[in-house]
């Protein structure tokens, strides 16, 4: 049954803004398996309702379509803001929009929260780094980033989201959280998000070549869902008033020519390396340090890569692939069936 299923416990109303995509989706469930009731706010502009699918016969569980550009009233005593498209074809397809929903869209959601003194929790990211002067980065670290490159969205959108939730914390008290995730990955991520996991898992099960930028020389940090949703839920919940900003990710380092060999053999694939020339403002490295992770939340990864890939390429072996529309100049955001 159900109940049983879930271990109903109800404790808390709970939005999460972005709820069915990627990382909202894990969010969702953990909470519904913690006891909480949960509105799942999303407008489906980058995600299946696949992701959700699931979860719509939980009593606990309510989808509301809607797009946080505009005010909206929902009861509520905690919010995650998981709502703005995050890769690069997304939020590059209508980036004014992408800084709408970044600015905007967390300004009513501030205001929701205040209308019912919940704690809001921004999702911000590791892209407020831009491409770092050093290695790993603490939140200390006030970043080297464009304002006017093609990436500019997302990385200033999502840097004055901060400003936003700090103002609103110091004018009106708002009870904050601000997190910056580094590179997430798993399952029900978009097969066509331009991310460099979903890119090259695709890519391996078809049997095409891999594409890599550059040389692949360029590190990055991969965090399995799981261990991101953990300490989302921890950073909401921790009583010491912390409220950051706080990196999550895992600190163990990958060349991207790492990740793909491992890919390969992961999937038994026959795929070559095709080597491509490097994008605009594409960072060289990107690592967090999580000391003040392991601190004031207690919390560090504990899946590996090689362990969360195997989790993940079955998500992706088992998609249909026809239901989702690869990224275009006409169509880079919505999904063919919905």
């Amino acid at each position: 049954s159900t109940q049983s299923t879930w271990g109903i416990r109800l404790r808390m109303r709970i939005v999460v803004a972005g709820g069915a995509g990627f990382l909202g989706s894990h969010l969702c469930r953990r909470l519904l398996a913690d006891g909480h009731t949960v509105i799942c706010v999303d407008n489906f502009s980058t995600c299946s309702r696949q992701n959700v699918q699931p979860l719509l016969s939980h009593p606990n569980f309510t989808l509301l379509e809607h797009d946080i550009e505009v005010p909206f009233d929902v009861q509520c005593d905690q919010i995650y803001n998981c709502a703005c498209p995050a890769s690069p074809p997304h939020y590059q397809h209508d980036p004014l929009k992408t800084i709408r929903t970044a600015v905007i869209g967390l300004m009513n959601l501030c205001e929701l929260a205040r209308r019912y003194d919940a704690t809001i929790l921004q999702t911000s990211t590791s892209e407020v780094y831009g491409d770092p002067a050093f290695s790993p980065q603490p939140e200390s670290y006030r970043g080297n980033v464009s304002c006017v490159g093609p990436r500019a969205c997302y990385d200033e959108g999502k840097r004055v989201g901060e400003t936003v939730m700090f103002d609103y914390h110091r004018l009106h008290g708002l009870k904050i959280r601000v997190v910056r995730i580094f590179n997430t990955y798993g399952p029900n991520m978009h097969p066509y998000d331009g991310r460099v996991v979903s890119n090259f898992i695709v890519q391996a099960l078809a049997g095409e070549d891999i594409t890599i930028y550059g040389e692949g020389l360029q590190t990055r940090s991969f965090q399995y869902c799981d261990d991101l949703v953990e300490a989302l839920v921890r950073m909401m919940n921790n009583t010491q008033h912390f409220i950051g900003p706080v990196n999550l990710g895992n600190p163990g380092e990958f060349t991207i020519r790492q990740l793909a060999d491992l890919v390969i053999e992961l999937t038994g694939s026959a795929s070559k390396l095709r080597f491509l020339p490097l994008p605009e403002d594409d960072p060289t490295q990107r690592k967090p340090d999580i000391s003040l992770a392991k601190e004031k939340l207690g919390w560090e990864p504990a899946i590996p890569l090689r362990e969360g890939l195997v989790r993940t390429i079955p998500y992706f072996a088992a998609l249909d692939l026809s239901t989702f529309a690869p990224p275009t100049p006409a169509s880079a955001t919505y999904n063919k069936k919905k």
